[in-house]
This record gives C-alpha cells, structure tokens and sequence, in this order.
C-alpha cells in the first residue's frame, strides 16, 4: 500500500505527538493526560503546573513552530532561488546583520568604556530586527544593480564576513560580562520570550509566509531557469524581490527574537524532498513547515535535560542533528537531481 497519500496525516500527528512531548520535559515532568486535559478543560491538577504549561512552555513550543516553519521555508526559497542544494536562510547575511544589531547594543557600550543599562529582551529583539533591516536594505540595494544570482550570493556572503569581522572587532574590545552575555544570546534560545513576543513572532512569520502563498506556483519555473519562467509568463525580477523580501522578514526576526538557529534551513527542505520523493513547490512548502516545526521541538525536549533547571543551547542541539543531515546528504548526493 503506497504510503505517500498518508504521509500528511501522519506528520501532523507528529507534530502534535512532538507538541506534547515537548511540554511535559523539563525540570518538572508533567504528563501527557494532565496536559491535555489541563488544556481543554482549565481544570490543572497543580497550580505550578498551571503555571509551567501556560507561562512558560507552550509560548516556547509557539516559538519552536514558527522559528521551525520560519527557518524552513526561507531555506527552501534561497535553494531554489540560487539552485543551490546547500544554500540556507542565513546566506544573504542578513542573521548576521540581526547579530550585528544585537552586538552593539550588548557590547559597544563596554568596548568604549560605558555601560547601557535597561537591556532586556524587547531591547535585544528591537536591536536584531533593526540589524537585519539594515542588511536587507543593503542587500536589496545591490540586488537591484545586480540580476545575476550567483553574485547576489557571493555579495551576501560578503556582507556576513564584514557584519561578522564588525563583531569580532567589538568582541574583542569589550568586558568580559558583556561578552558573556552576547555569546549566551549567539547560543539561541526558544524560552526568552512572553506571549507579547510570541505574538510579534507570529506576525513577522505571517507576514514573511505571504509572498510565498501567493506564489507558490512560480517557484517550480525557477528550477528549470530564468529564462524558461519567463516562457511561462514568470517575472524573474519580481519573484527575486518577492523570496529577498519574505527570507529577510522570517530569518531577521526569527533571529532578533531566539538568535541564530543552524542548519534547520539547510536540512530540513532535503528531508521533504526525501520523504515525499518530490521536487513540486506545492508540496515541499507545507512539508517542510511540518517538518522544520517537529524537528525543533524535537530538538528543544532534547536540550531540557530532564530533572535539572538548566537547558541546553537550542544552537548547539540543532547542529548536533542537523551536520549528520547535511554530511549524509553530500555522501549521497540524493539531493543533486532537484538542482
């Protein structure tokens, strides 16, 4: 029996399976039954676990799904967009600008001698999201020069070395303390964040999944070529502002808000094309939002180290997974067909 027609079903019961599992681990175990019963009928068997569930761990699951479809979709756009098996979210240097935003406000005070009081995390996602906008405009204002794609990919890669050279260079300068600080918030983080932020999250997401919604048909065009989308009555120039615009928006403030999170942009669209043996748009882009949002929560239950406080780096966890993903994909070259 061809498993494929079913293969939806059964990644949504996936992801609510990895939902739960996701809001029972920590340094509490609450099980499944008194989640779900919690949820649904507001009657908690426990005050604290009232507490845990609602305050903490489901805005962090929230988090988990939309960075996951967030992450996902933008990669899935910037490997068509250049047809590069291995491009990612990240490749238009635009995490690395929400970095640059986020290492000035933590770190340029110290470098030059001066302390910034009042950081918190509506400062820390505002300085990120302002970063990233930097970049995307700067970046946007070369793709406009530019209308090849192949140096639109070098000149993004440029613009991250010199944001990233920028940190080094305050890195450097800067206390201890506030170096500290920076280099836990470079780790990432599902949990920093209240249900204003979650919200905010969610519209960036929302905002960012619009073009692609509209224009999910164009994207299979521009696998074959440029020129063979035109044939079909495609703009080129359109669609490329279009994926610029919509991978800026969901990977600049999926980073501002929880920090550069790897490789879940670069696996996770090989993992669609793999399970569902599809290279169709129309597929791979739901897939790949079920698959990115299952595998961080997987990875977040991973990283909460049952029966301790303390979580691990949602980075560390993820390029745990995902450089085994990526390395086998390159042995196997299983993704060279769709490019």
């Amino acid at each position: 029996m061809p498993l494929r027609p079913y293969l939806f079903p059964i990644t949504f019961l996936l992801l609510g399976l990895s939902v739960l599992l996701n809001l029972s681990l920590g340094s509490v175990w609450i099980p499944f039954g008194e989640i779900v019963s919690g949820i649904f009928s507001g009657n908690w068997a426990r005050d604290s676990w009232e507490e845990i569930i609602l305050n903490y761990r489901f805005p962090k699951a929230l988090v988990a799904i939309f960075a996951g479809i967030g992450l996902s979709i933008s990669g899935l756009q910037m490997q068509t967009f250049f047809r590069n098996p291995l491009a990612g979210p990240y490749v238009l240097g635009i995490s690395s600008g929400a970095g640059l935003g986020v290492a000035i406000l933590m770190l340029a005070g110290s470098a030059f001698g001066f302390a910034l009081s009042g950081i918190n995390s509506w400062a820390i996602a505002l300085a990120g999201i302002s970063g990233a906008a930097l970049v995307l405009m700067g970046v946007s204002l070369v793709a406009w020069r530019v209308k090849d794609s192949m140096t639109l990919l070098i000149v993004g890669l440029m613009f991250g070395s010199a944001v990233s050279a920028v940190i080094s260079v305050l890195s450097f300068f800067s206390g201890a303390e506030a170096l500290k600080l920076f280099t836990v918030w470079s780790m990432g983080s599902l949990g920093a964040l209240g249900w204003s932020q979650v919200g905010i999250l969610g519209v960036l997401t929302g905002l960012g999944l619009l073009p692609v919604f509209f224009s999910i048909k164009s994207y299979n065009a521009l696998l074959l070529g440029e020129n063979y989308a035109r044939s079909m009555g495609i703009r080129p120039d359109r669609m490329r502002w279009l994926m610029i615009g919509s991978t800026g928006i969901l990977a600049g403030g999926i980073t501002a808000f929880c920090g550069p999170i790897a490789f879940v942009g670069i696996a996770v669209p090989h993992l669609a094309r793999i399970v569902w043996k599809t290279a169709d748009h129309r597929i791979l882009f739901p897939a790949s939002a079920l698959i990115g949002s299952i595998l961080l929560l997987l990875c977040d239950a991973a990283g909460q180290l049952p029966g301790i406080a303390s979580t691990l780096p949602i980075n560390a966890v993820t390029s745990l997974v995902g450089a085994p993903i990526v390395i086998t994909l390159i042995l196997k070259r299983n993704f060279s067909k769709d490019f």
